[in-house]
């Protein structure tokens, strides 16, 4: 079993109502990894299981994720962590001080924790190494195998 996969499913456990929300630049290459692996979870999950494509508004989402009152909120963003590419690591809000983890409006610790504090949801960042932010469509290779097996990890965990 690897590392993510343990991390993920501890995290997940005892969840109820979940959102999973996709962050991302489709025009960065690999910084829209957050939205393919929601595509890659749509019609694959349990109804329980809310997937939003936020692309780079993910705060566009807050009151909707607010008024389902989800048990967990995980975030998926390309993030840089000084990690080989594809490479990912589940961050709570408190530790999100030392990366590289948002270009977009809102930072995401505000918006997880204002989640946090108005859904009294479990919150967490899935945050994932890209290899390369460029101008550019579609993600690296290196980028597609991590969004299959990051998919492919929360389906096992949280699947129908």
């Amino acid at each position: 079993m690897n590392d993510l996969f343990r991390d993920l499913r501890s995290w997940f456990s005892n969840a109820g109502k979940v959102v999973i929300v996709g962050v991302g630049n489709p025009i960065r290459k690999d910084d829209n990894v957050g939205v393919e692996v929601i595509k890659r979870l749509e019609g694959k999950v349990s109804d329980s299981v809310y997937l939003i494509e936020s692309e780079t508004v993910p705060e566009n989402f807050l009151q909707e994720i607010v008024e389902l009152k989800p048990t967990h909120v995980l975030v998926i963003d390309a993030a840089v962590m000084n990690l080989k590419p594809g490479e990912a690591r589940l961050v709570e809000p408190g530790e999100m001080g030392g990366y590289a983890v948002s270009t977009h409006n809102l930072p995401l610790k505000i918006f997880l924790d204002y989640i946090r504090e108005n859904a009294g949801s479990k919150v967490a960042l899935l945050a994932v190494q890209p290899k390369d932010v460029s101008l550019g469509e579609g993600l690296t290779e290196t980028l597609v195998e991590a969004s299959k097996r990051i998919a492919e990890n929360i389906r096992t965990i949280l699947s129908k």
